[in-house]
């Protein structure tokens, strides 16, 4: 069995000025929702190749629809056991009649085909599979998308946020022209993941002569002390209890833009910072199987399913005072200058 390619964490570094997006005319601020549309499964469980559900994708035409109600579509990032599914073909299919949806990929290496590598938390990110193999995989799944969907993906995410080295190559080679698998600000090269402690927020051109552009989840740095930054947030986990106490006490917050363990207020907060410091395209997103009580440790029960439709009200309600449109996968690739996105079938 092939194992993982490279034994270091991945750190991709900072983006050069010239490789910043500067947005077309027009464009203003805007914000994009992604959905990681995938199987339900036990998150305190090792991972492993069977035992999943995808009945929680059920409840995604619902969702769509709240969403669709306020003007803002929603860009699926799918992975192998939705887009192999009857059922859950049918159900994002349906959200798919909503024009301005997309669909992308997703993903999670262990329930992906070929299976020719131990499911370890390490090959969980499949960015530390030998090439051959990551290519391998990209390429089932692009061609299950495809033909499930009747489009060709251009948006990728790595489950677990799993880019490597090779990964941005190997996607802008198969026609993919955006990535958003960097989570700004977050580490997990703990778990043997890459660490994103150096990108921020900003849309920039990556990969091998610019081909792929990169659309970070976007994570603010909020509170008294937040221009102490990553380097103060990353000095915190050394320190008992640091991150929280700093947290509590208003003095420093990590907040990535999705319900799923952020409180509303927090988000809030986030919003206003970000804007205030010039970011044009804000990036949310949430799993799918948080849409049902019981699948993730973020949607536990029918309390915490209330809590996050509540969330998305807020913080919807919030972006259209403050003058921030919802925007389309298609809009963002042509507001980038990449080219048209292929007619759907």
């Amino acid at each position: 069995m092939a194992q993982q390619g490279h034994s270091r964490p991945y750190r991709p570094s900072p983006p050069a000025a010239p490789d910043r997006i500067r947005w077309t005319d027009g464009f203003g601020t805007r914000f994009i929702v992604f959905v990681d549309t995938e199987e339900e499964f036990d998150w305190n469980a090792p991972l492993r190749r069977d035992g999943y559900g995808v009945s929680a994708i059920r409840a995604l035409p619902v969702a769509h629809r709240r969403f669709a109600d306020r003007g803002v579509p929603l860009t699926m990032l799918v992975d192998y056991p939705i887009a192999t599914d009857p059922l859950a073909i049918a159900c994002v299919s349906a959200v798919l009649e909503d024009r301005r949806c997309a669909i992308g990929t997703h993903l999670h290496p262990w329930v992906n085909p070929p299976f020719d590598e131990v499911v370890t938390a390490r090959n969980s990110y499949a960015g530390n599979l030998v090439e051959r193999l990551e290519a391998a995989k990209i390429d089932r799944l692009t061609t299950a998308i495809e033909t499930a969907f009747g489009v060709r993906p251009r948006a990728y995410r790595a489950g677990r946020y799993g880019i490597g080295p090779q990964t941005l190559r190997l996607l802008a080679e198969r026609g993919y022209r955006i990535d958003t698998s960097m989570r700004s600000r977050y580490s997990y090269a703990a778990d043997g993941g890459p660490d994103f402690g150096k990108i921020g927020n900003g849309a920039f051109r990556a990969g091998t002569d610019g081909a792929m552009v990169e659309l970070p989840l976007t994570t603010v740095h909020t509170g008294l002390l937040r221009r102490g930054g990553e380097s103060l947030y990353r000095a915190l986990r050394h320190v008992p209890r640091g991150r929280g106490v700093f947290s509590r006490l208003g003095l420093l917050s990590r907040v990535a833009l999705t319900p799923e363990d952020m409180p509303v207020a927090d988000a809030l907060e986030a919003i206003a910072v970000v804007l205030g410091e010039g970011l044009q395209l804000l990036s949310f997103s949430f799993h799918s199987p948080s849409l049902v009580p019981g699948h993730t440790p973020y949607v536990r029960d029918a309390a915490d399913l209330r809590r996050f439709h509540h969330w998305w009200d807020t913080i919807l309600a919030d972006l259209q005072r403050r003058g921030v449109m919802a925007t389309s996968l298609d809009e963002v690739i042509a507001a980038a200058g990449l080219p048209a996105a292929p007619l759907r079938r």
